[in-house]
């Protein structure tokens, strides 16, 4: 039996990150991140201090939400509806274009995962998250 060929890039590489070694931007005095980006997604650290507010907004990157220390309320959809709690160790899937909006109920580190990557985050025109 012949080894199955698969179509490679020109170049292809694999790089290697440190979260320690990655810029922390600091979007507010609440909430700060660390981003890393590919071509199709993105990850993030995100670190939110308790009592941090990220408003109601919507966007068309799916995202997944892994909450490695302290714990987010969620609202899905509207500010109306019935919060959800996410926690250690525990996983919340957002499709693209739900609106939702989180509050830090205690010192938060979430993991964030974008497809594709939010532009928005990487050129700073995230004025809903800068908002006073």
């Amino acid at each position: 039996m012949l080894p199955l060929k698969h179509p490679m890039p020109d170049n292809p590489t694999a790089t290697k990150y440190t979260w320690d070694d990655m810029p922390k931007e600091q979007v507010t005095d609440q909430l700060s991140r660390r981003l890393i980006t590919g071509d199709k997604m993105m990850l993030a650290h995100v670190y939110l201090k308790k009592g941090c507010i990220v408003p109601l907004h919507q966007h068309h990157n799916e995202q997944i939400t892994y909450i490695l220390e302290g714990a987010l309320r969620f609202w899905i959809g509207s500010e109306d509806a019935e919060p959800i709690v996410v926690g250690v160790g525990e996983v919340l899937h957002i499709p693209s274009n739900v609106w939702h909006k989180a509050e830090a109920i205690e010192d938060t580190l979430d993991v964030d995962i974008f497809s594709p990557p939010r532009q928005d985050w990487l050129d700073k025109s995230d004025d809903y998250l800068r908002l006073k």
